[in-house]
């Protein structure tokens, strides 16, 4: 994941260069808000050895959230021809959710905390408009990218001056090949101003390391802007 957004500066710088070279090409840039769902997994945290276990069976076991909330998009399309172009998005969680509640184990010696999540999605996709429209463009989108998840735990430390303070910390992440497809709708505003309800499917193998599934479903609404003459 960490090499994805490393390129993607030199991806953005590349299609700028491809649009100086090709003057009926034209340059989209967009910013995006929606969420993406999958269930949570049926496998839960143990509060004394952090192993996986069952909720349903082990009275020990905390239970696990879905992948869900608020997340953020960035993006850029490169139509270079009427009905052909490319594009690059990111969409991420600008902010942590709650994965697990852990509560305190005084024979462990662990005090309550909360394992919170933060996912994101890259991907570099080709797009195909069948319908271009002056007012409206729909596109269908197809690509490849990767998933991260990345896991932080966060607790109460006491003993400070300043009396408890919350305190959040980096445990681990992990990183997955995904393939997405997707189909939105481009609506201009103006001649160069547009929003776009888009319609996302991810398909993440070894997802299920984190939640129930392999499948995670997007839905963003993209407000964005043309570079060049329609």
């Amino acid at each position: 994941m960490k090499r994805i957004c490393r390129y993607l500066p030199l991806t953005l710088l590349l299609l700028c260069s491809i649009q100086l070279a090709t003057a009926q090409s034209l340059i989209d840039v967009n910013v995006g808000f929606g969420s993406a769902h999958d269930k949570a997994s049926a496998t839960g945290i143990d509060q004394t050895t952090y192993a996986a276990c069952s909720p349903s069976t082990d009275t020990t076991c905390s239970p696990t959230t879905g992948l869900g909330g608020f997340f953020l998009g960035f993006g850029a399309n490169m139509m270079l021809w009427k009905h052909f172009g490319l594009g690059v998005e990111v969409a991420f969680q600008p902010g942590k959710t709650t994965f697990a509640t852990l509560p305190a184990n005084l024979l462990a010696g662990t005090t309550a905390s909360t394992l919170q999540d933060r996912e994101t999605f890259a991907d570099f996709n080709g797009i195909y408009q069948p319908v271009n429209t002056k007012r409206a463009t729909l596109q269908l989108i197809g690509g490849i990218g990767g998933a991260n998840t990345k896991f932080y735990e966060s607790y109460i430390a006491s003993g400070s001056p300043l009396g408890g303070t919350n305190t959040s910390q980096y445990a681990s992440s992990a990183n997955h090949f995904q393939i997405h497809a997707g189909v939105g709708v481009q609506i201009y505003l103006t001649d160069h101003v547009y929003l776009r309800p888009q319609f996302d499917f991810h398909y993440v193998p070894n997802l299920t390391e984190q939640f129930s599934s392999t499948a995670v479903i997007q839905g963003m609404v993209w407000l964005g802007y043309t570079i060049g003459d329609r």
